[in-house]
């Protein structure tokens, strides 16, 4: 099923984890319907981007979020979230440099850049954070920071 012109549902739910744990990752229709708000905004940001944007996740049901060591709270369990790439443009940071002045016009309610256990990655969520501060965010094995910091 497509979402929209460059996203399916299948790219914003598939997991090897899932796979390997024989988890079915189907979304109800309430996340069904946040996902295509989640797939319009992915859009905005390819056209920002102006080259493909990879999902490395996006939907996962309760158990596959606990499977991965995700939070309960996380955005990705009500399909508010997807976590990407987009190497045809640059790295992770280059990304959220680019989006992080963004975040407004593109519908973009939470902007992470995460360098974590030797993986990096931008998480993008339509839901805007309680705590402003957290709307732009940089996290890594040592901690959380406000803004895009430079990864090492």
């Amino acid at each position: 099923m497509r979402l929209t012109a460059h996203f399916s549902l299948a790219e914003l739910t598939a997991s090897n984890k899932a796979a390997a744990l024989r988890i079915d990752n189907t979304p109800p229709a309430d996340v069904l319907r946040r996902l295509q708000g989640t797939a319009e905004m992915l859009e905005r940001i390819r056209s920002t981007v102006g080259r493909p944007i990879v999902v490395t996740s996006g939907y996962r049901c309760p158990p596959l979020n606990r499977a991965v060591g995700g939070v309960t709270s996380s955005d990705h369990v009500t399909g508010q979230a997807a976590d990407i790439v987009a190497p045809a443009f640059g790295t992770p940071y280059q990304l959220a440099r680019l989006l992080a002045p963004l975040v407004s016009t593109l519908g973009i309610g939470q902007l992470i850049l995460e360098g974590v256990k030797g993986k990096q990655w931008v998480h993008v969520s339509t839901r805007i954070p309680d705590k402003l501060f957290n709307r732009v965010i940089t996290i890594t094995d040592a901690g959380a920071q406000v803004g895009i910091q430079v990864l090492s």
